[in-house]
């Protein structure tokens, strides 16, 4: 993969390569099931027992190969049978206990194979009494795999790899898709005779095939004609084709399952979102995670949320959000951004560039443009003016701010944390709210406009903006000048001493003027 990422840990639709043969797995209700691991020990042993709790984690020795990996395996199962066996009979075991019955080998890079597939092999290997059962696919380019040969009767002679195998074999287009079950004794004693003589230098566990069918016990192959059950994974190239693959099943399910899907190319769900009926998924959605969407919600175009839960007839648009809560029949976006612990409640809204974070919003409250909310408390049917900001942070430490029902916030509010706007409350535009408003009080602390006439004509001179107000100004007569502008209007641009910055503007008479 040329990852500094183990290649069982890329990932698909939400889940890790080795996540999809673990579930699978352990979908069987198997005694034990252990995962072998050698390259990148301790972050694959990590993500196997989070992703599996209690999976059995055996280390492969410096030898390679499959069936040396499978060795180790053997050795560490028999031990927990033979400690079992010991702790039952409350003696020490000698010899007994060790693992029986049928073991299921699977390779960790095969992510579409299934419980069901897995189950079907068991089926056949303890009904037509086989040593060894595998799993095989007949491909048009079989290059670079295991070929599968067979005896006159049909039964698996060997398996042969593509290094070893003569141009006869390699004309075989069934190829082995290294999923097998064995049994354990058949299985224990072929790897004691398991050696490395070939080109690769390995203990193959391929060899136990010809081994048993040596031994003159059954050996058969299942063949899958779905040939993406038994795709491995070697580069990343493969990976996004059968992540693709994935999707693709995943979408189709969904529609089958009453979900409206306008463009499944462009549609992306991981395996374990959950949808509802009549849910509308528009072009170029990604639902990743735990993303949940209630009964007929509608999402998209071109919307992203991870672990996100949509209430019923919820509608998001554009929006990139995780973490966070839209209640029932609630609108977001276009061009929102929803953070971690957002809440917004039933029937409210979010709407155009607006950014939250750890914010409650209540049922039927709007933060309709422009605003930032963050460690917020909004009450239900209220109304936040556009371009508002929860000023939370003060360099240090985050704060909180409540705003209560019923309240109307002015635009371009500064809500300054810890600040707590009362129930219905008013707060007039361009108010910076440093301290608490009562109930049912306005809020307001912006200054007295104040107009500076003839300011353009003198401190912009020869400007687009000074052309425009001269050709007014001089085209209405009519127009009630006060004496200072008609003083710019008439001296114009001919080389008139302007005033400095900060100096205060002079009238005909020369008397100093309020700015």
């Amino acid at each position: 993969m040329k990852s500094r990422t183990p290649k069982v840990l890329h990932r698909i639709a939400g889940r890790s390569l080795l996540g999809f043969a673990l579930r699978a797995g352990a979908e069987l209700d198997p005694r034990r099931l252990a995962v072998v691991v050698r390259h990148e020990r301790d972050t694959v042993a990590a993500h196997a027992e989070e992703e599996l709790p209690g999976v059995v984690v055996v280390d492969q020795d410096a030898v390679p190969g499959t069936g040396r990996a499978v060795q180790c395996a053997l050795g560490v199962l028999d031990g927990l049978e033979e400690a079992g066996a010991a702790l039952l009979s409350g003696v020490a075991a000698s010899g007994g206990g060790r693992l029986e019955g049928p073991v299921v080998v699977t390779a960790g890079d095969v992510p579409l194979l299934d419980s069901a597939t897995l189950q079907q092999m068991l089926a056949a290997h303890e009904a037509d009494g086989n040593a060894v059962t595998l799993l095989s696919t007949r491909l048009l380019d079989p290059y670079g795999y295991g070929r599968v040969v067979r005896d006159e009767s049909g039964d698996v002679v060997a398996i042969v790899e593509e290094r070893d195998a003569t141009a006869e074999q390699r004309e075989i287009d069934e190829i082995n898709a290294s999923v097998y079950v064995f049994d354990a004794d058949v299985l224990r004693d072929a790897l004691t005779r398991v050696d490395d003589a070939n080109d690769q230098g390995e203990v193959y566990l391929t060899d136990v095939v010809a081994l048993a069918h040596g031994d003159g016990k059954r050996v058969r192959a299942l063949v899958v004609e779905d040939e993406w059950l038994v795709t491995g994974v070697n580069d990343r190239a493969q990976l996004a084709a059968i992540g693709a693959e994935l999707n693709r099943r995943v979408v189709a399910e969904w529609m089958r399952a009453g979900v409206t899907v306008v463009d499944p190319a462009t549609t992306w769900v991981d395996v374990e979102v959950r949808l509802g009926r009549d849910v509308t998924i528009h072009p170029g959605t990604q639902l990743h995670g735990s993303t949940t969407v209630d009964d007929g919600a509608e999402i998209g175009p071109d919307t992203t949320l991870r672990d996100v839960v949509v209430g019923a007839e919820a509608t998001v648009v554009r929006t990139h959000g995780f973490s966070a809560t839209v209640g029932p029949r609630a609108t977001v976006g276009p061009f929102a951004y929803l953070r971690q612990d957002t809440v917004l409640g039933e029937g409210g809204k979010i709407g155009t560039f607006v950014e939250t974070k750890d914010a409650q919003i209540g049922a039927g409250s709007k933060v309709p443009h422009l605003s930032y909310v963050g460690d917020a408390e909004i009450g239900e049917g209220t109304n936040i003016g556009a371009a508002s900001v929860f000023v939370n942070y003060d360099g240090v430490k985050k704060h909180r701010s409540k705003v209560g029902n019923g309240a109307r916030t002015g635009s371009d509010n500064m809500f300054v944390a810890p600040v707590t706007v009362g129930d219905g409350a008013y707060t007039g535009a361009g108010t910076v709210l440093l301290k608490d408003v009562p109930p049912g009080a306005l809020a307001v602390n912006s200054m007295t406009q104040r107009n500076i006439e003839g300011w353009v004509l003198r401190r912009r001179p020869g400007t687009p903006s000074a052309e425009a107000a001269s050709k007014v100004l001089g085209a209405d007569e009519d127009r009630e000048l006060s004496p200072q502008a008609r003083a710019e209007l008439a001296r114009g641009n001919h080389g008139t001493a302007v005033p400095r910055d900060g100096d205060a503007p002079s009238d005909t008479t020369g008397s100093s003027t309020e700015r």
